[in-house]
């Protein structure tokens, strides 16, 4: 068996996780991952997926654009690199919310903070509407953040680069965010 990285973009419509899935099962692969977003009106999956070595990759993307190119779908398909699997170092997770006005470089603002600080986003949603109301626009990051890092130094950072850009920073564990979250 072997892994791959299948990416598909397009517009959104209904059956396109249902078309990759069916499609994997009948070539006897395995879905490991998936994560997928409506933004707008464009779809993004990533599928994590074994295969069959028997089944080469370039041809698993020639069915997959059989089957979503009359969707409307782009497929590409990439071997995953076996990588060493060594333990991830120590570190904390947070999730970090900001709301403001719209405007260019928010969000290589914030992730550069995040970035100076050797935080890892995991995850990264954000909604733009425009305009100066502070509820139409938010980003919310899930960062690990390495134990070693200065918290109150990082967060401090966030905070003073939110103030320039008027947006309101607030941060929280994610255990924290999670328990809140099921309130």
């Amino acid at each position: 068996m072997q892994k791959v990285i299948i990416s598909v973009l397009g517009q959104d419509r209904p059956g396109i996780i249902a078309a990759v899935s069916r499609l994997l099962f009948e070539l006897h692969s395995n879905i490991e991952n998936v994560s997928q977003t409506s933004l707008q009106s464009a779809f993004a999956g990533i599928f994590i997926a074994v295969i069959p070595r028997t089944l080469a990759w370039v041809d698993l993307e020639a069915r997959l654009a059989a089957v979503l190119g009359p969707m409307g779908l782009q497929a590409v398909v990439k071997p995953m690199e076996a990588g060493p699997e060594l333990p991830p170092p120590p570190h904390e997770a947070f999730v970090i919310t900001t709301r403001g006005p719209d405007r260019k470089g928010l969000v290589a603002s914030i992730t550069a903070v995040i970035a100076a600080h050797h935080g890892n986003i995991t995850n990264c949603q954000a909604v733009f509407k425009g305009g100066s109301d502070p509820n139409a626009n938010t980003m919310i990051y899930e960062v690990d953040v390495p134990a070693a890092t200065d918290q109150q130094r990082f967060f401090a950072e966030l905070k003073a680069r939110g103030a320039e850009l008027e947006l309101q920073v607030s941060i929280q564990h994610r255990d924290i965010f999670e328990a809140l979250s099921r309130i």
